[in-house]
């Protein structure tokens, strides 16, 4: 059809595809899966995992379908506001939609049916909470079948989740290297021996990874076990007691008590909360990206206005406990989120295009880049117009800070190294940052050394 495009991370399910027509998201249903879309609908699966807030809603649309050759129909879901995958999720955020994916399935049991995939690119967060956004993604349960994507959640779920919580927390950024999750003999090579005694790790990944080494080569058929229902259940049953057994405690990095270490007066921290609340009055954006969030602080400062907020941050006990918080607080309009603004997430995938790069997901109406500029500019050698540029295709407004080589903070950074920054100075900064945005106001920060600036993106 004229106008329209296929959602490039869609291509690969044989039931159906999402695309998008006058910049409105349907999804069409293929024939092949007609029988199980009316089961899904009919058997009340749908509605009962619409209503407990498990997955999206959707609407029939009478439209006609991209593809009429393989059409059944075609449905409109209810979009998500922001896209994000696995290796920008922090432990807490990986595990609850690890935990999320096991209760659809027992769900769709109830309801005689079986999730056909466990793929942790079919959760999205909405509202605060993990949500299954794959309305093709269940089938028929026959009896005596295996669950057909228990590897897909070892490898999507539980192999990452046991290596950040055994080794390092910094295992999630391997699911950019593995799209279909870590494979599980590099997991059971990796993962500490003392695994191998808790029986639910020893069951579920090392002679999970075993099993698959030793059929991987074979050349007969192999008819698959006969599983009960009983036995069924259990299996699910079992990974989620493996998936709640696992924990990490945010500790021992260097930004996750900032505030606890800042040289802000606590009249120049309401005061730069003030002005920041006035430049998001003054503008009013319909989204945020603050870039740097650390815990979050600042991002509240419009996400408690309803307005749909992502804080992003490089350090994984700082997102850890800005979603610990989310929940607690059940926060609606603020997503934290892991980034490395010098090595952001890249597109990956087929043709690179199945997982867009942060990038190609904005821009955003406004970023926050708040105690950032002196980070990116001396301890990444990044020069101002690099930043600026950057920023520029990110957002339409921007709030930043600069902060002056007397600020302790900057002081901190050039301890360690030579000082081959001449251009640091509020003037190159102002100059360099005018080619890309206009300023539109700057105000100093009292009992500090630090300057807002309100901007807008040429």
């Amino acid at each position: 059809m004229t106008g329209a495009r296929k959602e490039s991370s869609s291509f690969r399910d044989p039931s159906g595809f999402l695309f998008y027509r006058n910049n409105t998201l349907y999804r069409q249903v293929n024939l092949s899966y007609k029988n199980e879309y009316s089961m899904l609908m009919e058997s009340g699966l749908y509605t009962a995992l619409v209503e407990s807030g498990y997955m999206v809603s959707h609407e029939e649309v009478d439209i006609p379908p991209e593809d009429p050759g393989v059409a059944c129909k075609v449905i409109k879901p209810r979009p998500v506001s922001f896209i994000s995958y696995p290796y920008e999720w922090c432990f807490s955020q990986l595990k609850d939609t690890a935990l999320l994916t096991l209760e659809i399935q027992k769900t769709a049991f109830e309801h005689g049916m079986c999730l056909k995939d466990a793929s942790s690119y079919n959760i999205q967060f909405e509202n605060g909470n993990p949500v299954f956004i794959d309305t093709l993604s269940f089938e028929k349960y026959r009896e005596g079948e295996p669950w057909i994507p228990y590897r897909q959640f070892c490898q999507h779920f539980l192999a990452p989740l046991a290596l950040m919580s055994y080794k390092d927390i910094r295992f999630n950024q391997f699911l950019k290297s593995f799209i279909d999750g870590i494979p599980l003999d590099f997991a059971s090579t990796v993962l500490p021996f003392g695994t191998k005694l808790k029986f639910s790790l020893l069951t579920h990944i090392h002679l999970h990874a075993k099993s698959q080494k030793t059929y991987e080569n074979r050349t007969v058929d192999i008819a698959p076990p006969n599983i009960s229902p009983l036995a069924f259940c259990g299996i699910i049953e079992s990974l989620s007691s493996a998936v709640q057994k696992l924990k990490w405690k945010p500790v021992g990095t260097e930004w996750g008590a900032y505030y606890e270490d800042t040289n802000y007066t606590e009249k120049a921290f309401e005061e730069k909360k003030r002005i920041i609340d006035e430049y998001i009055i003054k503008t009013g954006p319909r989204t945020v990206w603050d870039i740097g969030a650390n815990t979050g602080v600042f991002s509240r400062l419009s996400s408690n206005r309803q307005i749909n907020t992502i804080a992003f941050d490089i350090d994984p006990a700082a997102v850890e406990l800005n979603y610990k918080t989310c929940r607690q607080n059940k926060e609606t309009h603020l997503l934290p989120l892991l980034l490395d603004l010098t090595n952001p997430s890249p597109g990956i995938g087929w043709e690179n295009m199945e997982r867009k790069s942060f990038i190609q997901r904005g821009p955003a109406d406004m970023v926050l880049a708040l105690a950032l500029v002196h980070h990116l500019a001396i301890s990444n050698n990044v020069p101002f117009p690099n930043i600026a540029q950057v920023l520029k295709t990110l957002c339409r407004s921007l709030i930043i800070e600069f902060i002056p080589r007397e600020d302790s903070q900057v002081k901190r950074l050039f301890a360690t190294r030579d000082d081959v920054f001449p251009r640091y100075t509020i003037d190159c900064f102002e100059k360099d940052f005018s080619e890309f945005f206009t300023i539109v106001d700057k105000k100093p920060i009292e009992q500090s050394e630090r300057t807002l600036y309100l901007m807008q993106s040429r």
